[in-house]
This record gives structure tokens, C-alpha cells and sequence, in this order.
């Protein structure tokens, strides 16, 4: 027998790119594998997994988690628009992390951490 798997709370993936040895591509192939449903922001549109990588912020709905692959000197834009999304929580993968952006975070009640997507999604932490 050959169930559905249910989708699971919405992703977006900022700093999305199309190139195959990118983290942030690796972790778009991850996330729709474990089913999640997934949005990208990126600074090229493009398609991985069918999934389309946008240049435009868009303010998506129902954001559980943002899942950062920008680095620290290049976030400040993010910021008001990550806000804005009220996910439930930010992850900042390595190289990402942000001690400006989590202050902004916590003032607007929203949960971040340091942390792997790739690696709380192996070890069923996501």
C-alpha cells in the first residue's frame, strides 16, 4: 500500500540557489524529502526539485520556519520582511549567525537558534 505522506508546516529558504553543491540547494532536496512544504528566496530565480526559487520578497502566509543561508553582512534587507512573516522560529545555519538580526527577533517574539537544517532534519529534530 502506498500512502500520501501529509505535508508538513511551510518552510521558506532564504538564499536559495540553483547550484547543485550549495547547503541551500542541498536542504530544498531535503525538506521536500521529508515533505515539507517549501518556499525560496533567492538572488536568481530558478527551479530545484520543482520547487521555483523567487527574487521578489514576498509575503507568504502561514510561515512556520525560515531557514537562513545568507550571511551576516548581506541579511540587514531581510530583516523587516522575516519580521514581517511571523514564523514561529529563524535558523541560522553556520555562517549565518547574527547577533543584530536575533535582537530584532526576540524584540518581535520570535524563536531562533544556531543550528543545521540538514542535520535536524536527519536526526528528526526539524
Amino acid at each position: 500500500m502506498n500512502e500520501e505522506q501529509p505535508i508538513k508546516d511551510k518552510t521558506l529558504v532564504i538564499g536559495a540557489s540553483t547550484n547543485e553543491s550549495r547547503y541551500s540547494n542541498i536542504a530544498i532536496k531535503r525538506l521536500k524529502l521529508f515533505h515539507h512544504e517549501i518556499r525560496a528566496l533567492g538572488l536568481r530565480e530558478g527551479i530545484v526539485e520543482g520547487i521555483p526559487i523567487i527574487k521578489d520578497a514576498i509575503v507568504f502566509d502561514d510561515v512556520d520556519t525560515v531557514t537562513l543561508y545568507v550571511g551576516p553582512d548581506n541579511q540587514s534587507s531581510y530583516y523587516q520582511y522575516v519580521i514581517d512573516l511571523k514564523p514561529r522560529r529563524v535558523i541560522f545555519n553556520p555562517g549565518t549567525e547574527n547577533p543584530q538580526f536575533y535582537k530584532l527577533l526576540d524584540d518581535a517574539g520570535i524563536e531562533h537558534f544556531e543550528a543545521c537544517t540538514l542535520v535536524m532534519l536527519s536526526t528528526g529534530q526539524y
